[in-house]
């Protein structure tokens, strides 16, 4: 099956409900393990989450010394920009600290710490790209889901090819302003998501869409996210006329406006693109054919 472009994902008639789809995933993944939440708090963090399972999972055997550590993780960092090198230091500390990466047992230099993923993490980062692949095939009626599930190996191929994609990718690292000051705080990606999951019916060519009632104190008490960190989010998007509430003091339906969509809609249709790519590559390496890629 031909590879769908950004283009191609973000022009579908389905991309809003696929949206919607994957919007309700990813909280469903918060809620089920709310640890997980640390590895993309920010965008900054999300950023550095990829770098570190690519390194990770690019270990080989006949290398012991390959993989995660601290050198290449800094390195990597400081390489994209995405950080300081005390911030990557101290996130991969907090990632040892909370049980998502592990020591590699027996590494013959002792000198060298080398880092491997735990299953929480693994688990949670397979969720995240399983639930993508349900999306694409919803778009183009493929197959890849059940593909990847049957295959364990497509994943640990795959996100390695679709990291290197989508931090390199200025679209994706750079995300726009309009949702850029979301993005770059403490959960406001979450935040996004629960947004994003109430929108029933998304006209295109309309000026506004509606959310329906949203107030801070709910999303403050269901993400454990501060009303001060809310009220700066969404003031600020306010204040540059990219949403609104119906009545004032924030009461009744929270309308979104088309620009502020179509960003959001933009900047995803790259990673989803990412994805499907690094898919297929890991397809091509594993010399798997599915009937779809076998009719193309």
């Amino acid at each position: 099956m031909p590879l769908m472009t950004r283009a191609d994902i973000v022009a579908h008639p389905l991309y809003p409900a696929i949206e919607k789809q994957i919007a309700r995933h990813l909280i469903g993944i918060h809620m089920r393990t709310p640890r997980m939440s640390r590895l993309k708090a920010s965008h900054r963090k999300w950023l550095m989450t990829q770098s570190v399972f690519a390194l990770a999972l690019r270990r080989t055997q006949d290398d012991p010394l390959s993989g995660l550590t601290a050198t290449r993780f800094v390195e990597t960092v400081m390489r994209l920009g995405a950080a300081s090198r005390n911030t990557a230091t101290g996130y991969l500390a907090e990632l040892v600290a909370y049980k998502f990466l592990r020591d590699v047992p027996d590494v013959p230099d002792k000198r060298v710490r080398v880092l491997e993923p735990t299953e929480l993490s693994l688990n949670g980062l397979r969720s995240w790209f399983n639930g993508h692949l349900a999306c694409l095939d919803r778009l183009d009626g493929g197959n890849r889901e059940m593909t990847s599930l049957a295959e364990d190996r497509i994943f640990l191929i795959a996100q390695p090819v679709g990291a290197d994609i989508m931090v390199g990718d200025p679209m994706w690292r750079d995300p726009p302003d309009s949702i850029g000051h979301f993005l770059w705080s403490d959960l406001g990606g979450i935040i996004l998501h629960d947004l994003f999951s109430r929108l029933d019916i998304v006209d295109r060519a309309a000026p506004t869409s509606s959310c329906g009632p949203v107030t801070l104190v709910e999303l403050s008490e269901t993400y454990q996210v501060s009303t001060t960190n809310l009220k700066r989010m969404f003031k600020k998007a306010e204040t540059d006329g990219l949403l609104s509430w119906e009545q004032q003091r924030r009461r009744g339906d929270l309308l979104l406006t088309s620009r502020f969509i179509e960003d959001y809609f933009t900047w995803q249709s790259a990673k989803f693109a990412a994805i499907d790519l690094s898919y297929q590559r890991a397809l091509d390496e594993l010399g798997i054919q599915t009937e779809n890629s076998a009719a193309a």
